[in-house]
């Protein structure tokens, strides 16, 4: 109805009275509305993105011009990818603090008994438990064995209220390669007992290899000679 009026009205007028007339009704709100930019900021940006890459790929690529749904998708592409690299990077992070909270919070030793058995009778026990198919509670008495074996070598001090992290700071200090060995016996250990983590029966085969070579091995002789 409106631009029948608008019609009417600029027929019956001069050609400049009408043109004047036109231009005050295309600047009225209502018709000035269907030339604004109705997007959103999420829009717009996404739109200056994707020229901004277009050019970016034109300089990258002369000669060649890339067509809007090539850029377009090589884009969602690209951001893909960053998002996917993001999510793995905040998921390591995310692992690398738990586990180092795991050593802040928990202790190995869980009463003053478990200290005053001796290295070998922990390993009979973590036999007993392998017999059983008790693989994690094995796990456990390997590391203590461990554990007790670099007490009695004055490697570290062994004591109920010590974290596996405090031990790992006390052989550094003396030793990085020891403790580096032991971070990784102890890693295993808190994923096993406080972890709830399962251990296979070739899992804990393996471990009990590497805690054996460590009680074999003189004090005199470093890890890379294990």
């Amino acid at each position: 109805m409106t631009i029948k009026i608008t019609n009417w009205v600029i027929g019956m007028q001069s050609p400049d009275k009408a043109r004047e007339e036109l231009e005050k009704i295309l600047n009225q709100k209502e018709y000035q509305a269907y030339y604004e930019d109705q997007r959103n900021f999420i829009q717009v940006g996404w739109d200056k993105l994707k020229q901004w890459f277009g050019e970016l790929l034109s300089d990258l690529f002369s000669g060649i011009n890339p067509s809007s749904d090539f850029a377009d998708t090589v884009l969602v592409i690209i951001i893909g990818v960053a998002v996917l690299l993001a999510c793995l990077v905040g998921f390591l992070i995310f692992r690398s603090v738990k586990r180092k909270r795991t050593f802040n919070t928990h202790q190995p030793l869980q009463s003053v008994d478990e200290m005053e058995w001796s290295v070998t009778e922990h390993l009979k026990e973590a036999k007993r438990q392998e017999r059983e198919e008790n693989y994690s509670l094995a796990t456990r008495h390997q590391f203590l064995a461990l554990l007790l074996y670099f007490h009695e070598r004055k490697w570290l001090e062994a004591h109920v209220w010590k974290t596996n992290w405090d031990y790992v700071n006390e052989l550094k200090r003396e030793d990085k390669q020891k403790a580096e060995a032991f971070y990784e016996l102890a890693r295993i250990f808190d994923e096993a007992f406080y972890g709830k983590r399962m251990i296979k029966h070739e899992e804990y085969l393996s471990y009990e290899k590497k805690v054996q070579k460590w009680l074999e091995v003189p004090t005199n002789r470093s890890i890379q000679e294990v």
